[in-house]
């Protein structure tokens, strides 16, 4: 957590104001976003009210025999645009503050490429690697029978997170249908290809980093073939964009994971530290770098850019002076704090926000969910090229709209979005 003053906003009686957390980063997000919202300012505060909350506990039988109870939260930010999307993780480190500010960035996001979703977002308290994998199932189906009431193929619809994916999906989307009834297969998206999953879904994240990593190189004039790249966190995220800008010539010269960082100058071989990765379940031993066991010093790569892809609030006051790149490219969820913007702003370098530049999971989950309605499926290739063309086009029109405003990326992507989520609020007006 970063030791930055927390501005006193308005919160809500569940929250204090000094246990705010992400959701006050969030706030000041749209704080800076209002004075350009024009007459559409007068709905601002359904940004900062989440539409529903659901907190639910999440009891399992052990395999000792012992009952264990789990604190899980599934939030729904905003549906005026459509359902509502966004992912569910398990993590130790969950909180309702987090939940809600992942459902808000969602929202956010799937204005700012345009996909017809609201924001949501869920989570469990808890560190899934304590658990066995029957363990895990029984906490899974447990979790979606308890938020089932508010999610569907209509209502709303997870996707993996963090420490979550497509056998995780799977088992949501078959209770969900075993208390339905019927095979509800649109239920959740990044399921596995066999029960109605999109090709091309689990590359899409880092594929999409990788895409507008590109653009925003390319305005700054930095060749991708001579880029020197540093990544933060080599899940499915960070490995995969890892993996493709190594493909198209870039020296990937610095991965940090949640144990420690290795570095090469002359670039990492990302294909055999993925394999290091599968077997050994972290980057620490790989032979081909060098370990650097103080995880500050990585903030400080020599790298043209950097690519934070673990947690929320990972930059922040007391690392951002320390930053070399001169693009930043968001591959997690809020990684950066405002007052971490402010500073690498001054400094002139480049912020490619989280809700553009890792928009890419959300877009062909939104694919996956339109194959499935109609039961017919695209091609990987035609995966990839409707992903590309989507990342490009939401990329040049923030672009463009920064220069005319003579704001920052973030700024702008949040012009664009909220500007769309109001103006659908307006249209829509209040019920009843």
């Amino acid at each position: 957590m970063s030791n930055e003053p927390v501005k006193q906003h308005e919160v809500p009686s569940y929250l204090t104001p000094h246990g705010i957390g992400p959701w006050g980063d969030y706030l000041e997000q749209i704080d800076r976003v209002t004075p350009y919202l024009g007459s559409l300012a007068r709905w601002v505060e359904t940004l900062k009210r989440p539409k529903r909350m659901l907190i639910v506990d999440v009891p399992i039988e052990r395999d000792d025999g012992t009952i264990a109870h789990f604190e899980g939260y599934r939030v729904q930010h905003n549906t005026s645009r459509g359902p509502g999307k966004g992912g569910v993780r398990f993590h130790q480190d969950v909180t309702l503050s987090e939940v809600m500010a992942l459902s808000a960035w969602m929202t956010v996001k799937n204005a700012a490429v345009n996909v017809p979703y609201g924001g949501a977002k869920g989570g469990i308290r808890v560190d899934p690697k304590t658990l066995s994998r029957g363990e895990l199932q029984r906490m899974t189906r447990r979790y979606t029978s308890e938020i089932g009431i508010i999610i569907g193929p209509n209502k709303d619809i997870p996707a993996p997170d963090v420490n979550t994916d497509s056998q995780i999906m799977a088992w949501m989307m078959d209770t969900y249908s075993m208390n339905q009834g019927s095979t509800s297969s649109g239920v959740v998206t990044g399921k596995p290809i066999s029960l109605g999953g999109s090709l091309g879904r689990h590359e899409a994240t880092g594929r999409g980093v990788f895409v507008v990593g590109c653009e925003a190189a390319a305005k700054r004039n930095l060749d991708i073939k001579e880029a020197r790249i540093a990544v933060q966190g080599f899940g499915n995220v960070g490995g995969i964009a890892a993996r493709l800008f190594a493909e198209a010539g870039a020296k990937v010269v610095a991965v940090q994971d949640h144990i420690t960082t290795v570095v090469r100058a002359s670039g990492l071989d990302v294909p055999a530290l993925q394999a290091y990765v599968t077997q050994h379940g972290s980057v620490q031993g790989f032979p081909g770098g060098d370990e650097v066991k103080d995880r500050a010093q990585f903030w400080a790569t020599d790298c043209d850019i950097l690519v934070p892809a673990a947690l929320e609030q990972q930059i922040t006051v007391n690392n951002a002076p320390s930053i070399r790149a001169k693009i930043i490219l968001e591959g997690a969820n809020g990684p950066t704090s405002p007052a971490a913007d402010d500073i690498l702003t001054e400094k002139g370098v480049l912020i490619v926000p989280d809700v553009i530049a890792n928009a890419g999971g959300v877009t062909v989950s939104y694919f996956e969910w339109v194959q499935d309605f109609s039961s017919f499926f695209w091609t990987e290739d035609e995966i990839n090229l409707r992903l590309t063309r989507i990342m490009r086009e939401a990329f040049a029109a923030v672009w463009q709209l920064a220069e005319d405003k003579k704001v920052t990326l973030r700024t702008a992507a949040f012009i664009v979005a909220c500007t769309r989520v109001l103006q659908a609020r307006e249209m829509r007006g209040l019920y009843p």
